[in-house]
């Protein structure tokens, strides 16, 4: 029986991005593999996780691995640990790993961030990035990248073989649809929130470029008959104040901005369908998933035509490019004045989430695994 070993001690609370990434593709293989076939997934008990693995079956084998991915004892302990596997290939989605397992490797990237915006990563954990990136791709048989930018980024600034390089696209969860009347209503009361607003969901460090959205949001607010706030929602990073003072400086906080902070994961989808509009103005992404995530729950987006964006919004955005503010305002006072273009663009978006799915990205994956294992 031919055993895949994913490893899964990343789909913990403290990798939210890449938990996700593990936790939907596991699931996602499970249905996919053949009678003779088993996932083995490494996992860490002692790690709090809000991203459920699929249960162990006869197809599935959790195998408890509490050793850190920043752990120098992972390079002989894992190796230890599985060896009596026998199994047929090994993948880890981060590149924090053990670099002789004996196994055909597979490895995931994402996005090379600190590489393109050297400036917001202290040297020395920019050196350690790239060196530790080096080591992966060197132990690895095969890569997969989450768009066609990131594995562009991985040609041009690591040399990688082209042919050793596969795109496998990300995906919205389940859970993002559109949701009732009555579920916006209530989330709008519990947080507080007007009947329109605009939406920008995501961290607010530099790349994120909220400073220019929010310049642009001022011009645009100034000009609507009944003014939306723009409400900023996601993780906070207190080092990068800048989006907040220039909302206060522009005279915007309480009422032409709000800033919400962190939201509760059940809420995601309904926040996404009581939106009026979604604006995602990144410089750079490895993927853009909230950009997939709005279309997914019925709301019309703009989002900056830069990276890997053009290629996940397609022709169901509004595109503008990121780093011209004129062309931002321009897009959002097009949006904003016209509600035949927001029913227009939410409706092609729903059409583009569905380009994507945890069910491809898995068949594509399993594909890897059984060309690697022969």
């Amino acid at each position: 029986m031919p055993t895949y070993l994913l490893d899964a001690r990343t789909a913990t609370n403290h990798f939210p991005g890449i938990g996700r990434y593990t936790s939907n593709l596991a699931r996602a293989l499970v249905p996919l593999l053949a009678a003779d076939e088993q996932l083995t997934l490494l996992h860490d008990p002692s790690q709090p996780s809000r991203w459920p693995l699929p249960p162990a079956n006869g197809r599935v084998r959790h195998l408890p691995a509490p050793i850190s991915p920043f752990s120098l004892a992972q390079q002989w302990q894992i190796p230890r640990l599985i060896r009596p596997l026998n199994a047929a290939t090994y993948h880890s989605p981060y590149y924090l790993m053990p670099y002789r397992v004996g196994l055909p490797t597979l490895l995931t990237v994402y996005d090379f961030i600190p590489e393109r915006y050297p400036q917001y990563t202290a040297p020395r954990a920019r050196l350690l990035y790239r060196f530790f990136h080096r080591l992966a791709l060197r132990s690895a048989a095969h890569v997969v990248t989450i768009s066609e930018a990131t594995g562009h980024d991985l040609l041009k600034g690591y040399h990688y073989p082209a042919a050793q390089v596969t795109t496998t696209p990300l995906a919205a969860d389940p859970q993002f649809v559109p949701q009732s009347s009555a579920a916006q209503t209530h989330l709008r009361h519990r947080y507080n929130l007007p009947r329109h607003f605009a939406l920008y969901l995501g961290i607010n460090k530099p790349h994120k470029n909220l400073v220019r959205l929010i310049e642009a949001w001022a011009e645009v607010y100034r000009h609507m008959p009944q003014p939306w706030p723009l409400v900023i929602a996601g993780a906070w990073d207190e080092r990068y104040m800048e989006p907040r003072l220039t909302a206060a400086r522009l005279g915007l906080l309480g009422d032409g901005i709000l800033f919400l902070g962190p939201v509760a994961e059940p809420d995601l989808p309904i926040l996404y369908s009581a939106a009026e509009l979604f604006i995602f103005p990144s410089l750079y992404e490895g993927f853009g998933l909230p950009v997939i995530e709005a279309m997914a729950c019925g709301t019309a987006v703009v989002c900056a035509a830069g990276s890997s964006l053009p290629e996940v919004a397609g022709e169901a955005a509004l595109l503008f490019d990121p780093h011209d503010t004129v062309a931002l305002t321009a897009a959002l006072h097009r949006a904003v004045n016209d509600d035949p273009l927001r029913a227009e663009l939410a409706q092609r978006g729903r059409a583009q989430a569905q380009k994507f799915s945890w069910h491809n990205t898995a068949a594509a994956t399993l594909a890897l695994y059984r060309q690697l294992s022969t």
